[in-house]
């Protein structure tokens, strides 16, 4: 059951994988794409997190088998990657690329479900498991650059580029067939009051917000999503322009830190506490932006690796470490109301407003013949980065010692 388990995480990431790292540089280099239009095309993203609650909460569990809306809409989303794979202009992928994402973010929660009703332990076991997505991840971006290297110059330069989503599409295909072979994950009986909007949204949580240090918090957690935003829209297309080899490949390193620094985590926090995790996190993203203005493709490529590297930190220690202190705040009956909350704000407000930023100032910083600036680009995020640090910093007052305890 673990190895099915895992298939069926290996697929469900390397699906993601395999053509949104890259979207950036398709979307400058062969559909001519400004960055306020790349923008549109990455909230699309937080468009399906926002639709998402919706329809896995007042549909999925209530009327269908999870492993079945799983493979429907899997196969699906293969009919839409391959009409991505044609389409010749902007206009029409981003029609494609929304209707994708609102069918996609939804299949995230599926998974989870699928997974967490055939465990007996699921914090010992989950993670075991959920690993295998990040894998299927890396190992996407290590095919598009070293097996079909589409990610060189001269395939960017060809269009070979679009071959992403094709490769996307045939695993999707695959795991939407595979997903009816998975244990049968019939909906659950609700719970009085259970399943209504107010509850799915996350809203019966917003008690939480007056309590001051929680609403710090949750402000902040909204606006670092603006530096997050830079990285996942412009990242891949820096490193393809500045001549970097296999962009997407070494992107995957970021990963590989994402699963190291999971682990030292929980040990962390036990030791420093939640409120110097969350520093530290947004100190990285700082930190992570400045080598990006300051590294090159030459002497100073060390400092574009160790900002790639860096994503571990930049990513576990504000939101997962957010999601543990959310957990720790919360009653217990309102406990899964406060994730939806804090998901709802961050991947849905917060990337939202932070791919709109990413976009006009990616286009303000263009440069003469279509480059850019990149130096001015990156330093925006970090300097926005760091004003959340010290404001955050000041600010929040938690105590610490309960999210300790919870963790």
């Amino acid at each position: 059951m673990k190895a099915r388990l895992s298939v069926m995480m290996f697929l469900q990431f390397f699906i993601w994988g395999g053509w949104f790292v890259t979207l950036g540089t398709f979307l400058a280099s062969n559909l001519g794409a400004s960055g306020g239009q790349i923008g549109m095309a990455f909230s699309t993203q937080s468009w399906g997190a926002i639709i998402a609650p919706f329809i896995i909460g007042l549909i999925a569990d209530r009327y269908f088998n999870a492993e079945r809306i799983l493979a429907v809409l899997h196969l699906i989303g293969a009919v839409l990657l391959y009409q991505l794979y044609r389409a010749p202009d902007f206009i029409g992928f981003y029609s494609y690329v929304l209707a994708y994402m609102v069918i996609y973010m939804p299949t995230l929660a599926l998974v989870n479900s699928v997974a967490f009703r055939q465990m007996s332990d699921p914090a010992q076991e989950f993670s075991r498991i959920r690993v295998w997505g990040t894998l299927g991840w890396i190992v996407a971006g290590l095919v598009i650059s070293f097996v079909f290297a589409w990610d060189s110059q001269q395939s960017i330069t060809t269009g070979a580029l679009r071959n992403t989503f094709l490769m996307s599409a045939i695993a999707s295909l695959l795991l939407g067939f595979y997903s009816f072979t998975l244990p049968r994950t019939a909906p659950l009986k609700a719970e009085a009051g259970s399943g209504d909007i107010k509850q799915l949204l996350g809203l019966d949580a917003l008690g939480l917000l007056k309590d001051r240090s929680y609403l710090v918090f949750f402000i902040a957690s909204i606006l670092i999503c603006i530096p997050l935003a830079f990285y996942y829209q412009n990242a891949n297309p820096f490193l393809a322009e500045i001549g970097v080899t296999n962009p997407t490949a070494k992107m995957a390193i970021g990963q590989v830190s994402e699963v190291l620094f999971m682990l030292l985590l929980p040990l962390f926090i036990q030791r420093f506490g939640i409120k110097i995790a969350l520093l530290v996190g947004m100190l990285a993203w700082a930190l992570r932006y400045a080598l990006f203005a300051y590294g090159n493709n030459g002497e100073l490529a060390f400092m574009l690796f160790t900002g790639i590297a860096l994503h571990g930190i930049c990513y576990d220690f504000f939101f997962v470490s957010g999601q543990i202190y959310t957990d720790a705040k919360a009653p217990e009956r309102f406990r899964s109301s406060a994730q939806g909350l804090i998901t709802l704000a961050t991947y849905g407000v917060g990337m939202l407003i932070g791919f709109w930023v990413a976009g006009q100032v990616t286009d303000h910083y263009v440069a003469a013949g279509g480059s850019h600036d990149w130096r001015s680009i990156w330093l925006f995020p970090a300097g926005f980065a760091l004003l959340i640090f010290f404001c955050f910093s000041v600010a929040f007052k938690g105590r610490e010692r309960v999210a300790q305890d919870q963790t």
